[in-house]
Order: structure tokens, then C-alpha cells, then sequence
């Protein structure tokens, strides 16, 4: 998916979740007690949305909304980027999308249930019958916040300069780089400026894709801002141009702190009748993002001055969850997300399948939720497969027999560990330690694995270093805590990015491979999937999760996701967008 913070899942405080999240002895003596709430999204957290609506027309209009004010929003996750080519975290993606970035397609919210609508492309793209060729018209009157005309070359631009990893190592490009034909050789318009990539190919304002291999879910892929255009003039200096993009969207960036504060104005050269999916209600839109989770909750809790226009996307305290039902319930939002967090065992140091399975026994799911501040039911639960409930073809397992899914079981992980001779075996990963909730998490982790017979050695990293350590194949550690979001309802989307072998020597880092896993016949399967009949493909998906987790367990399920984030009793339109997990800021307008 999106990583949840890459589509990753954000190593941030409101989630340093599964990053570091790991308690001690299978009790939750809370207040939430297994079974006593229903999981949010549990039947339908992976169904990220296969309607489609290809002929959708703008503007579009929300019946009883106010125009002006500004909207402020805080938050505690580090902003990682605003360049349309590398976005890629939930939260990026939600904002770049939502205001700023028009691409190929694009989602709307309906009922709480997303369509696919076109965006850019005048629809959701013309495939030839074994989908290895897509054809998208660029519709006219489309501008930049300069007044420039987007073309379809400069959509072209945009798709190839996502394709460059050297440049922007955090982009979905690779996605680009997978499926389009020439793409596993085409190294970006940075890295080998005279390379050509004749599988994009413009005619006028169509753009027809060559596929390397069939590709049913392009419409989706053509949702990301990495799909969607690029100036001439971005070329010259990524790094200048990511510090001021240009817009396309009905917001532009007045003013921008990377990973603090981002501040959004009007943008008058966007015209609503090009746009089916999104509004311009609000006059500016103001991000924080170094808001503190307490300082968040009291402020919406507080409901005064500028906090009743103020929302946030990271989720509500667990100790702070009853004052909220109690005293705000109409101005929570909770939902489903399309996300699994995981531990991902190094294959090159954690070699043996029964330390693999040993550690998902040790777990202790539940301590964890509460040791990070999360709220279980609400938005963490326990996972049992990788790929989340609601998807396409989802099979039911456990990744060790007879485990139930976030109790731990030390006697039995234990025993595993005794019969592999690996009693005492150390498990390195890192932790926020400028994160409490985080550090709460690592002391649960560490008791739990303890009490099954590991020896656990938390790592401290920053909140500002977690993802380039996580990243790093060389650092001193065994296992990397991290997250996936379905990018669209297929498991294409999951094991293709999260199983193939990875060429890190050529990536000088980790792509998303976590556990650098390598097996030329689960290779050989996710090749074999892609290129079945699009009818056949979610079952075969569904089986190689089962078979992948049996066989190998190079990831270990830890926790599904939901969100239960809130905001000030001034605005209106915050619901929560279920294939990403993040508020629908199209939506967001304010009472005046």
C-alpha cells in the first residue's frame, strides 16, 4: 500500500505502534479488554474500493456548505516531503492528493466508501484487451498555480521523474519501474538525463502506457501525485523544487518548514468544472506538525477560539478515548484502514523458521496496544494473516498453528526456541526515544520476549532518524518493526513490493523488502500471479499470503489498523478516507 506514512506506516508518535510496539504479558487489565469492542474495519479494513466511476464530471458541490476561514491542523508525524514525486506516507499522500496534486484518477468518498473517479484523464484510462496497454486522454484547462497549461508531456514528466530512486529513494515509483515496459532499466531524468522511456508515449494529450507485464490496476496506481505532472522547470533542481511545487490542486504552499509546518492559500487557477472530486471551501489551510499528543487532545477537547476549526489525522490518546466519548463523541472519527504492521525478521541473521515462528508466539499484542497509548478495538487490533480483512481473496491462518492472535504464548514459544537450540537468542530492533509511548512500547516488547526465552536489545533511534535506520541493511539489528497499506484492492499491491528480491548493493538501502527476503521460486509465484487472468488473480493472491507465512514467516502480523482521530465542533466534512486511513480533506469546509 501506501506504507502508512510511506502508503508505509509513519514511525511517529500518535503511531510509533508497530515501529516499537511490543508488551510483556499478554494481560490487558484496561479498560479495554478483549472482546469488549468491536474491532473497527475488521470484516472490511482491506477493502480499499473497487467501484469505479469513469465518466464522473466537475465541479463538484457539498449541499450546505459554508465558504472561508482557515482550517488548522496538528499533528506529531514529521512531514516528510511535498514533492509530487517521492509522496508516498498516508499523510503526505492525503494532503498532496486531497489539496494540492492532480494525477491520472482520484478517489471521492461516498457513504464512506471510496470510487475511483478521473482527475486528470478525462476518464479512468482505456486498456487493450490483455491489459498491457493503457491510453489516458489529459483533459484541457488544467493549470499550474502559474497559470501554465498542463500538457500531456508534462504528465509524462512527472510519471518518470517518480521512476528516478536514486533522486527521490522514498518515491512509489518502483511501482512504475515493475510494470512499465523498459522501466526495470530506466534510471529517472536525474540520474541519466539522456535516457529515453519510449513505453510512455505522447500523441497530442493522450499518454498510452506500454506494459512490461499485464497490469489490471493501473487506474489505481494512477491515483498517486507520482502520476500526475511535472513543469520542465522541476527538472533543474529537485531539491529546490521540492521545497516549492507547484500546484495544480485548489490550494497552493504559501509557506513550507519541511517536517514542521506547512501553510495552504486559494489557488485561483484551479477551476472546479476540471475537478469531479475535490472543493475549495476553506480560504487557507494551516499544518503543525510538531503538536504534541496530549497538547492535541486538550486542545480539541477545549473546543475554543481556533481549536473549533482545528482537526488532526494522528489518533486520540487511549487515556484520552472516554473523555472524548463522553464529552465529544459527535466529533470523533473513526474508520477503517487498508494497514498491517509487522515485524520483519532479517532472513540473513534470523535464519531459522522456528526463531521466526518462536518471536509471533512471544508477542504480546495486546500489552503493546496499551503500553503505546493505542486503543484496542478501536484503532489497533490483533492480526492473524498479513493481508488485512476485506481484501480481495483474503485466506484465514495463523502463522503458527493453533496461536491465537494477540494473547502471547512464552511456554510455547519457549519450548520452539529449546528445540532449535536458540534459547536466549537476541533480537535487536529500534525504538523512538524521543517518542514516549514508544519507549513505553519497548519496555512491554522487552518483558514479553524476555518471558519467552529472547534476549531483547531495543536500539534507540529519533523520531527524525527512524525511517533512514530502519532503511540502513548494514545497521546492528535483526528485526525491523514497520507497516503496509493496501496502494488498491489487490494483493498486487502487497506482495510483489513486500517479498520480491531486492538489489539493495544497487539501492544502497532497503527499499521496502524489509526483511530482505529472497526466494527465486516465491519470485517465480508473484510473476506467475501477475500474469493470470484478472478474475483469478485475488484467490492467488490469498494462497501465496498462507503459503509465504507457512513456509518462510519472513513477516510476522502483528496488528491491524484503525483510526480514531477528531476535530474542533467548526468543521465539517471530516470523515475518514478507508484507503488510506486519513481524514477526506476534499471535503473539509467550516462553519462561520
Amino acid at each position: 500500500m501506501r506504507r502508512t506514512t510511506r502508503a508505509l506506516v509513519a514511525l511517529s508518535a500518535a503511531g510509533a505502534l508497530a515501529l516499537s510496539a511490543c508488551g510483556g504479558d499478554g494481560d490487558d487489565d484496561g479498560d479495554n479488554e478483549p472482546g469488549t469492542t468491536a474491532p473497527t474495519g475488521t470484516t472490511t479494513g482491506g477493502d480499499t474500493g473497487d467501484a469505479i466511476d469513469p465518466d464522473r464530471e466537475g465541479p463538484r458541490e457539498i449541499e450546505g456548505a459554508e465558504e472561508g476561514g482557515t482550517v488548522k491542523v496538528v499533528s506529531f508525524t514529521p512531514n516528510e516531503t511535498m514533492h509530487p514525486s517521492e509522496i508516498y506516507y498516508t499523510h503526505t499522500y492525503g494532503v498532496g492528493s486531497g489539496l494540492l496534486y492532480r494525477s491520472l484518477t482520484q478517489y471521492v468518498i461516498e457513504d464512506g466508501s471510496p470510487i475511483l473517479v478521473p482527475d486528470l484523464a478525462t476518464d479512468t484510462g482505456t486498456p487493450n484487451e490483455d491489459f498491457t496497454e493503457w491510453t489516458f486522454t489529459i483533459r484541457d484547462g488544467v493549470k499550474y498555480e502559474d497559470g501554465t497549461p498542463v500538457t500531456a508531456e508534462d504528465v509524462k514528466r512527472g510519471m518518470e521523474s517518480s521512476m528516478d530512486l536514486e533522486t527521490f529513494p522514498e518515491s512509489p515509483g518502483f511501482y512504475s519501474q515493475q510494470y512499465f515496459e523498459g522501466g526495470a532499466d530506466y534510471k529517472g531524468p536525474y540520474t541519466d538525463p539522456g535516457a529515453q522511456l519510449d513505453s510512455i508515449a505522447v500523441d497530442g494529450n493522450t499518454i498510452t502506457i506500454t506494459m512490461a507485464t499485464p497490469f489490471p490496476d493501473m487506474p489505481y496506481w494512477g491515483a498517486f501525485p507520482a502520476n500526475g505532472p511535472l513543469p520542465a522547470s522541476a527538472l533543474e533542481d529537485p531539491v529546490a523544487y521540492a521545497n516549492k511545487p507547484l500546484s495544480t490542486g485548489p490550494y497552493k504552499i504559501a509557506d513550507y518548514t519541511p517536517k514542521k509546518t506547512l501553510s495552504l492559500v486559494r489557488n485561483d487557477q484551479w477551476d472546479p468544472a476540471t475537478d469531479p472530486g475535490r472543493t475549495q471551501y476553506p480560504e487557507a489551510w494551516e499544518f503543525d506538525y510538531t503538536v504534541p499528543s496530549e497538547r492535541i487532545d486538550e486542545t480539541l477537547l477545549n473546543d475554543q477560539g481556533d481549536a473549533a476549526n482545528t482537526m488532526t489525522f494522528d489518533d486520540v490518546l487511549g487515556t484520552d478515548y472516554r473523555k472524548f466519548q463522553e464529552q465529544a463523541a459527535d466529533r470523533l472519527v473513526p474508520g477503517a484502514t487498508p494497514c498491517t504492521r509487522y515485524w520483519a525478521a532479517d532472513m540473513r541473521k534470523i535464519t531459522d523458521l522456528a526463531v521466526r515462528q518462536a518471536i509471533a508466539l512471544a508477542y504480546p499484542t495486546r500489552s503493546a496496544i496499551k503500553a503505546a497509548g493505542l486503543i484496542e478495538g478501536v484503532n489497533r487490533y490483533p492480526a492473524d494473516a498479513l493481508l488485512p480483512p476485506g481484501t480481495p481473496g483474503r485466506v484465514d491462518y495463523t502463522v503458527v498453528e493453533g496461536m491465537e492472535p494477540g494473547t502471547p504464548d512464552p511456554e510455547a514459544a519457549k519450548a520452539l526456541l529449546e528445540q532449535a537450540g536458540a534459547l536466549g537468542f537476541e533480537l535487536k530492533f529500534l525504538f523512538t526515544s524521543d517518542d514516549p509511548d514508544a519507549v513505553n512500547a519497548k519496555d512491554a516488547i522487552v518483558k514479553g520476549l524476555e518471558e519467552a526465552g529472547f534476549k531483547a536489545t531495543p536500539v534507540p533511534t529519533t523520531l527524525e532518524n527512524a525511517t533512514t535506520d530502519r532503511e540502513n541493511p548494514n545497521l546492528d539489528i535483526n528485526i525491523r518493526s514497520a507497516g503496509w497499506c493496501a496502494d488498491w484492492p489487490s494483493g498486487g499491491s502487497w506482495f510483489p513490493v513486500l517479498h520480491k528480491t531486492e538489489d539493495i548493493e544497487a539501492l544502497g538501502q532497503i527499499s521496502q523488502n524489509y526483511a530482505l527476503f529472497s526466494e527465486p521460486e516465491v519470485d517465480q509465484r508473484i510473476d506467475d500471479i501477475l500474469a493470470l487472468p484478472i478474475e483469478d488473480q485475488a484467490d492467488a493472491w490469498g494462497e501465496l499470503d498462507k503459503y509465504i507465512s507457512e513456509t518462510y514467516l519472513p513477516l510476522i502480523p502483528l496488528t491491524y489498523d484503525g483510526v480514531i482521530s477528531a476535530h474542533g465542533s467548526n468543521v465539517n466534512g471530516h470523515a475518514n478516507d478507508p484507503t488510506i486511513g486519513m481524514p477526506t480533506f476534499k471535503d473539509v469546509w467550516l462553519t462561520q
